[in-house]
């Protein structure tokens, strides 16, 4: 069985790395946008995920679902959303079991703002460290393993 089977050394080396970058990464990431702007990264995820929906608006499963948080966490980080004006929430009318949210104008606008200091945080923390070819390769092979995962 192939699960029993030890890496190899690279295998090992790789897999020890990624493991390293997928504690630090979010940590830093976080960091800089809470520091340039006020926001924290779920926060920005969720913006970000809502500006892009073509639905106006999306259940808070689905959310948490996009975002990888539990159901009760996206409701919590949405509740704070909503009291600064970023968000709205109200049940849905197909489902009042459920509840959707959709971003504001100020929410949009937030985001908008945002988006240069997330940008200069990827890259100052991964994409300037990268060259083009190495870039388009991992985005290849992190496409086939996200495929994979969802």
């Amino acid at each position: 069985m192939t699960a029993e089977v030890p890496l190899d050394k690279e295998a090992e080396r790789f897999w020890r790395a990624l493991m390293r970058v997928m504690v630090a990464l979010p940590k830093g990431l976080d960091e800089d946008l809470l520091r340039a702007t006020g926001l924290t990264m779920t926060q920005y995820a969720v913006m970000v995920h809502l500006s892009e929906v073509t639905e106006p608006e999306v259940r808070m499963t689905d959310l948490a679902s996009a975002t990888a948080l539990s159901v009760s966490r996206m409701s919590r980080v949405v509740d704070a959303m909503q009291a600064r004006g970023w968000v709205e929430k109200r049940r849905d009318t197909n489902d009042a079991r459920g509840s959707v949210a959709c971003l504001t104008a100020e929410g949009r606008t937030r985001l908008e703002a945002a988006y240069p200091a997330n940008l200069a945080s990827a890259r100052k923390r991964v994409m300037d460290l990268l060259d083009k070819p190495t870039v388009a390769t991992l985005a290849d092979q992190f496409e086939k393993v996200a495929a994979r995962l969802d």
